[in-house]
């Protein structure tokens, strides 16, 4: 039978410092999303709390991993969930089910965890790419959109929006209205967030 002892407190401990780490110091430090990050924390407990007591119990592998299939789907089917969020759901859950039930000592799993973090954050840092922010614009000046005037499209949307636009792409044009709907790619610098 599976007991709250000290195993399970130090495990739950590394659990939580490693959720912390991933979801405010990764995930919310370039989304700025705090529910999200949150919800990962409470999703990423509940895994190991139910990954940990059940632990002791006889069940296969497929069934526990399906059980968290299931888990899931119920919530975040209903609702649209961009791929880095759900690449950060599956980090979560792996962290919290290699903490739970790894063979490793709890050393090994906070080094592990801290080389998960580690990466994310690398990789959604600007380290080994630029950070490039997308916005959708409705502009007028209908005539620059053609592919021969690219770079005064480009040049007016730089002046006019002081972002450095390195992109634009049409989604949307409106003859009746002499306007289109641009999806504009620029560098993302301090300067330029706003808060």
């Amino acid at each position: 039978m599976t007991k709250l002892d000290l195993i399970f407190l130090s495990r739950f401990l590394v659990n939580i410092l490693s959720l912390a780490v991933l979801c405010y110091g990764c995930y919310f430090r370039f989304s700025k999303n705090a529910v999200v990050a949150g919800s990962f924390i409470l999703f990423g407990v509940g895994v190991f709390i139910i990954t940990f007591l059940l632990h002791g119990v006889d069940m296969s592998m497929e069934f526990a991993f399906g059980l968290f299939a299931v888990f899931t789907m119920l919530r975040y089917r209903t609702e649209s969930i961009s791929i880095k969020e759900m690449t950060y759901l599956f980090l979560v859950t792996a962290i919290a089910l290699l903490t739970s039930v790894g063979q490793m000592s709890l050393i090994e799993l906070s080094i592990l965890n801290g080389i998960i973090c580690l990466i994310a954050f690398l990789i959604d840092s600007s380290v080994f790419v630029k950070r490039y922010e997308v916005q959708s614009v409705c502009y007028e000046r209908i005539e620059n959109i053609t592919p021969q005037n690219q770079a005064t499209l480009i040049n007016d949307l730089k002046q006019r929006t002081g972002l450095n636009v390195v992109a634009v792409d049409i989604e949307h044009i409106d003859f009746l209205r002499d306007v289109a709907q641009l999806k504009v790619s620029y560098l993302a610098e301090k300067q330029t967030k706003v808060a």
